[in-house]
């Protein structure tokens, strides 16, 4: 054989491979969701449960049959549980069909939680997010369409010092056009081996302290404009916790935001911002 018809055997015998390791996850998360579903069912028999497939990955790229059969799974063997909730990129999302989202809801999926982390088209091209504004809008718009509930998450300071501003004033735009049930806020966190931390190093990107995050999401709440949806910042990355329901409490958020500004409310004193 040449080098070149080498070379093409190396190559397909690579593609085979990973697509055997695709498999394999596949097979292997599909175990473990009903190795834990029955470890629930028989040592923890809880009256209401809220379901989570393995979370912060992405279940919604699972085929629907997979999906389907995890689904017919929990009717069938956790009766008690309530809402099943899964992780959704854009991406995935976008590959479902409509009539496919309607289905699952249909069959069980309660809620699809998606990371829209930022509305800024330079911010989410840097980040190599993989989608533009515009497309994650519609996902979440796709979602919500079916019936399903989405909750969406967002990030303060992904852009520093220096486009803190354009950050807060779009992600706001975007979230305002899906009107998800859910917006969780986070804040940037940074870990060492990462593009990010480089980027820090360089002083191409800066991050902002407790006051400026605060300034950054003070912006961001007083330009949205989504109806019921529940608003929330209370992971371990956020300085100040803030809860409430939009558009119902956002004078009162903005309250507590002004008063951490002036010094009147304290700032969490330890929180998680990376490694």
């Amino acid at each position: 054989y040449s080098l070149d018809h080498l070379a093409a055997f190396n190559a397909r015998t690579a593609e085979f491979n990973r697509a055997m390791w695709i498999i394999a996850a596949i097979g292997l998360l599909m175990a473990l969701i009903f190795a834990y579903a029955l470890s629930v069912r028989m040592f923890l028999p809880v009256k209401k449960i809220l379901y989570i497939l393995e979370e912060r990955s992405d279940e919604m790229i699972l085929p629907m049959e997979h999906l389907q059969r995890i689904l017919e799974f929990i009717r069938e063997r956790i009766p008690e549980c309530q809402r099943v909730a899964v992780y959704g990129s854009p991406k995935s999302i976008i590959t479902k069909t409509p009539a496919q989202l309607e289905t699952l809801h249909a069959e069980g999926l309660g809620i699809v939680y998606m990371g829209l982390e930022s509305g800024n088209e330079e911010l989410l091209k840097r980040y190599n997010k993989g989608e533009t504004a515009a497309q994650i809008v519609e996902a979440g718009l796709k979602v919500r369409r079916a019936g399903l509930t989405l909750s969406v998450t967002a990030i303060n300071g992904m852009g520093g010092v220096e486009m803190w501003q354009p950050h807060a004033l779009d992600t706001a735009a975007a979230l305002s056009a899906m009107k998800p049930e859910y917006i969780g806020l986070l804040t940037l966190r940074v870990y060492h081996g990462t593009p990010l931390a480089q980027w820090v190093q360089e002083g191409t990107l800066t991050q902002l302290d407790p006051l400026q995050l605060a300034a950054e999401t003070r912006l961001l709440i007083e330009h949205l404009d989504s109806e019921g949806s529940v608003f929330r910042a209370n992971h371990a990355s956020n300085y100040l916790i803030l809860k409430g329901t939009l558009n119902r409490d956002k004078a009162a958020l903005l309250k507590k935001i002004d008063a951490a500004l002036e010094g009147k409310q304290p700032f969490r004193r330890f929180v998680e911002l990376g490694f």
